[in-house]
């Protein structure tokens, strides 16, 4: 992806660019205010009357099993950069949400999967983010580390690193996937009881 933040990372939110077009004269003058029909603040032009409406991004990824083993990416860019995730980021336009996590297995860890189903639908207002995530398994034993990933390897339930894990809803995800494994026609799970991603959960014991 070319976002520069990744799954989990905080949104930071700034006014729009300056105009670049030709006969543009002024640089936009935002103010916080409830636009006319509107009941949110929003940042609007006060020299144009341009309204920058801000909505929570979709993040898609997956759980990708194998062999009764799970691929795991160590980050290799900011935020936590060294921890391990899933494979995941921001959808980009024109892509479905399966699209968007087949290209993120892609991009990070040069694995082609086949989707099963969708595991779970998170949401982290802390950050702004709606994540899908799905089951997903290996369309080949092959895989690499990709530009944002510094290592890519199958963990074992036994094995995972749960200390080292990049983010909240990866926990979550990988005890769901665990929780189902092996079952078909799943009901998606959403964010575990009274947790929104501002905190880590305890390790499986």
């Amino acid at each position: 992806m070319t976002n520069s933040t990744k799954m989990g990372d905080s949104e930071h939110v700034s006014p729009a660019p300056a105009p670049r077009e030709p006969g543009a004269e002024h640089d936009p003058v935002f103010t916080r205010r409830v636009p006319t029909g509107d009941n949110m603040p929003r940042d609007i032009c006060d020299r144009c009357g341009f309204i920058h409406y801000v909505n929570p991004k979709v993040v898609v990824g997956s759980v990708v099993g194998h062999q009764g083993r799970i691929l795991l990416c160590r980050r290799a860019i900011e935020p936590r950069r060294g921890f391990w995730t899933l494979p995941a980021g921001f959808m980009e336009q024109g892509e479905t949400a399966e699209q968007g996590a087949r290209r993120e297995a892609r991009e990070e860890a040069n694995a082609e999967i086949v989707l099963t189903d969708l595991l779970a639908v998170y949401s982290i207002p802390r950050i702004a983010q709606v994540q899908l995530m799905y089951r997903a398994e290996l369309a080949t034993p092959s895989f690499s580390a990709g530009e944002e990933s510094l290592e890519v390897a199958l963990f074992s339930w036994e094995e995972i690193p749960w200390d080292e894990l990049a983010f909240p809803s990866v926990h979550w995800a990988l005890t769901q996937f665990h929780s189902v494994e092996g079952r078909v026609g799943i009901a998606p799970f959403g964010n575990p009881d009274g947790e929104t991603g501002n905190h880590f959960p305890r390790a499986p014991r």
